[in-house]
This record gives structure tokens, sequence and C-alpha cells, in this order.
């Protein structure tokens, strides 16, 4: 007999309590822009972000108008809305051939940098940064797939998630849920994602579909979303990740079998199994 998924989340209420600390719905903080970022057709340009929380550090690799490289960064901050912004610095040091001499460093403020994310995805955005007594840049930028990073094998992990929209509102409410997971990818990029919730799997869902690649993340659109419990949808896969430990990612889809206009949103983190 399947169990309904409101009893395997009751059961396992008190076991994921510290998963949920660790496992927040970031809400302002949508993605992970850490990659290398290039604009389509300048292949000898870039730009690579490091994120910490809602700070991303910038190296550019760009050049001056002798064609030759020059080293600017920037400190982006979060603006609590809609992009990252902050200050340009140029850098100068010992030649590279040379003992480091400390007293060489030159590090300046040398304008201003602005990074604003896609509204409607985590792999594309905007960069617009501004050289003092030089000039404006804009540039339409997008991450780089350098290799292709495998994903299959067995993972356990937790999620948590949101029912939201339905038209009884009674049933949005939040949840937490751990699980086992068993990813299948082909060469074809074909991929499964076989979750299994509880103890002894007693709820079984499953997205398949076929996965695109930008730079480190994954994504599936319009993935098969079937579970034992007879839901049958259709749903986003974002943020799809291979950890250091695991796997990572994040799926939006409607829920009919909840309720009228439901849709469920969760995050999911995994390690090896």
């Amino acid at each position: 007999m399947t169990l309904p998924r409101a009893f395997v989340r009751v059961f396992l209420a008190a076991a994921l309590s510290l998963l949920a600390l660790l496992l927040p719905l970031r809400a302002a903080l949508a993605s992970d822009y850490t990659d290398l970022w290039v604009t389509a057709g300048e292949d000898a340009w870039g730009v690579n972000f490091v994120q910490w929380g809602s700070v991303i550090f910038a190296t550019f690799y760009i050049y001056d108008i002798n064609k030759k490289p020059v080293w600017y960064t920037a400190v982006l901050n979060w603006d609590g809305a809609s992009k990252y912004t902050g200050t340009l610095f140029s850098t100068q040091g010992t030649y590279f051939l040379l003992p480091w001499v400390p007293g060489d460093i030159v590090d300046q403020p040398a304008g201003t940098a602005t990074f604003q994310p896609s509204t409607s995805n985590n792999y594309q955005g905007s960069l617009v940064y501004t050289v003092t007594t030089v000039g404006t840049v804009t540039k339409a930028i997008q991450r780089l797939t350098v290799a292709v990073i495998p994903l299959g094998g067995l993972y356990f992990g937790g999620q948590v998630g949101e029912y939201s929209g339905c038209t009884d509102n009674t049933l949005n409410s939040a949840y937490r849920d751990a699980f086992s997971l068993q990813v299948t990818q082909s060469a074809g990029n074909a991929v499964s994602l076989g979750f299994a919730y509880g103890d002894t799997g007693n709820l079984i869902c499953t997205f398949a579909g076929t996965l695109s690649q930008n730079g480190l993340l994954y994504r599936i659109d319009g993935a098969s979303y079937l579970c034992s419990d007879q839901t049958d949808s259709t749903a986003a896969v974002t943020d799809l990740k291979v950890t250091a430990q695991g796997i990572e990612g994040h799926y939006s889809a409607p829920v009919p079998l909840r309720g009228a206009g439901c849709r469920e949103d969760a995050r999911f983190s995994a390690v090896h199994n």
C-alpha cells in the first residue's frame, strides 16, 4: 500500500529539523552565479565570478587600447532587488619572473561594475562596467560550458519545499522530506531522477527529460513528474549542480492532484550514498 505524502512528512519531521537549517529556501538569492562568464562570439574576453552569499568577487580578462591584457577586479554586493553592484579595482604588482615584492602592489579604485542576472534563467545576464576616464562597457554575458559534468549515481539527502497558489488556502503549506535518490544520465543527455521518500521508500517520484548544460549548472525544461501517489505533471528542474559531496537542485511544477491552482517549489541537496 502507498502511504500518503502527508503521513511520510509527519513521520520525518523530527529527523529533518537539522536538514531544514541547512537547506533554506533562498528567495532573495535565487542562484549561485559562481562560474566563468563570456559574451557570445568574443572568445578572448570573459569574467570569472566567485560568489560568497550576497557578494560576488569578479576578475576580468580584458585588453587595453594597445590590445594588451589589463587586470581589473570588482567586489559586487547584492542590492536586495535585482542586481549586484560595486567598485572596480585596477591592480599592479611585481613582474612574474622576479621574486615577489610586496611594495610593488598598487591596488586602487578604477570605476564601478554591475551584474544584473536574467529574470527568466540563471545562466544569462547583463554586465556593465565603467573605467573612470576611459568609458563604459555593456555586455550580454552567459555561462561558459567547458566540459560535461557527470550526474549519475546514488545519493541520500533532504528536501525543503512549499505548495502555493492553491484555490483552497488551507492546502498552501511548507514541508520537509528525506529521500534516497537514483540519478541515471545517458550519453544523449537523457536523465532521470528517482526520489524514494521515507526510510522505506513509501513514496516514489521520478523526474525525466533532457538535460541542457550552462557552465556548472544543468536544467531540465518540461521534465515529466510522476509519483506513486498519482501525481502526473511536468516540472522545470533548475540549478542542478554537482557538489564536492553530491548533488543539489531546484524544481517547480503545477500539482493539480493536490488542489486547483496549486504549485510546488522545492530545493534539494544530497550526498553520495
